[in-house]
């Protein structure tokens, strides 16, 4: 009976909680970027009411993100961005190990061609997260004005963010501040990040509640994050800047996702 329950207890183990643990594992590519898995859920995306958040930022709406998918557990390094483009380095804060910066949307978007054509024969394995993607990601199951909480005067940001009080004017390696709860570095600092959506201020009246991808057209582009430039202000969960596609600063970044496939 003892060795029955044990071979049962096995066959269990094989076809449930073998697979779901498969599921939920994380992924590494072949330039050692590292990807977290993001399980599909519900979220609200904006500022709160009692936040000191812009109209932009406004109103506060329930998003449904209805695929998981794997998102870059760090910001895109310079030794990430040369294994992709060669040794052409944009960045003004030179480091293996810190954020590639200035570097624009459409530079972005040609690294991300060239790691689709390395790693899938030009599959489109990897993209900019939508700016939803990007929110529910780094509030990380939170409502609070920063992924760990209000936090009222920032007293703890600087342990989660490199930002203006406490990055000596430069980007740092990532990874080097609190990860969110969903292991997430650099989120609310070091730089601010590109994602894929055109800027609009008022879509968020009229945003769809299932997998919002931003307007069908636009002038700008969307930067999400806080910066090793900014006050407490630009690192807060729902903040959001927007700039021209061809736009570039010591203080902008990226993150990607990568497809499940």
């Amino acid at each position: 009976m003892r060795v029955f329950a044990i071979k049962l207890f096995f066959l269990i183990f094989l076809f449930f909680v073998a697979p779901f643990s498969a599921a939920a594992e994380d992924y590494t590519n072949s330039i050692q970027m590292e990807f977290i898995r993001v399980p599909a859920g519900v979220f609200f995306m904006g500022a709160q009411e009692y936040e000191d958040g812009s109209s932009k930022e406004k109103p506060r709406h329930k998003v449904h993100i209805s695929q998981d998918f794997y998102l870059g557990k760090f910001e895109v390094t310079q030794k990430q961005w040369e294994a992709v483009v060669g040794p052409v380095n944009p960045s003004n804060f030179r480091s293996p190990n810190r954020p590639v910066d200035e570097v624009s949307w459409n530079n972005v978007q040609a690294f991300i061609k060239k790691l689709n054509e390395m790693e899938g024969g030009g599959k489109q394995l990897y993209r900019l997260p939508t700016e939803a993607e990007w929110e529910y990601a780094a509030r990380a199951g939170s409502n609070t004005i920063y992924s760990y909480g209000d936090d009222p005067g920032g007293k703890s940001l600087n342990q989660y963010a490199w930002y203006e009080q406490n990055s000596g004017k430069q980007t740092h390696p990532v990874g080097t501040r609190i990860a969110n709860a969903w292991g997430f570095y650099d989120m609310h600092g070091n730089v601010a990040e590109w994602v894929q959506d055109y800027y609009d201020k008022q879509y968020y009246s009229r945003s769809p509640a299932r997998d919002p991808k931003g307007p069908a057209t636009g002038r700008k582009r969307v930067v999400r994050g806080g910066s090793w430039i900014n006050q407490l202000y630009s690192c807060r969960t729902a903040a959001r800047g927007y700039y021209s596609a061809d736009y570039t600063d010591s203080d902008f970044g990226f993150r990607i996702v990568k497809m499940i496939e």
